[in-house]
């Protein structure tokens, strides 16, 4: 994902969408009894900063996902952060999508 997301600081309510896509045949990835989260961190370091559930929007065969910046996930400093999403299926397996989605946080001006 190349877009950039962009937040504002202390914000709890943006929902974001995302349909998860095989990077190899560009088709959707059936989600049905999948979990899913987005490890989220500040770019060009290691820490997670919060780990966000993320809900399917539909039963999930159409590998669509969504997550929110819950309680105070985005109480961080202005800047340029990423998130990885990773899927655990029924059994334990996990895939983690290898493209990261971009985010941008700038100040609150209240």
């Amino acid at each position: 994902m190349s877009e950039v997301i962009k937040l504002v600081r202390n914000d709890n309510r943006p929902e974001i969408t995302l349909t998860i896509k095989d990077a190899n045949t560009d088709t959707v990835i059936n989600l049905t009894g999948a979990t899913e989260v987005v490890h989220f961190r500040k770019s060009g370091t290691t820490t997670v900063l919060a780990t966000l559930s993320c809900t399917h929007v539909t039963d999930g065969t159409d590998g669509k996902t969504k997550f929110k910046f819950t309680g105070t996930s985005l109480n961080v400093e202005a800047g340029n952060y990423e998130g990885e999403v990773e899927i655990t299926y029924t059994g334990g397996d996990k895939q983690t999508v290898y493209d990261l989605l971009k985010f941008r946080v700038r100040e609150e001006l209240a």
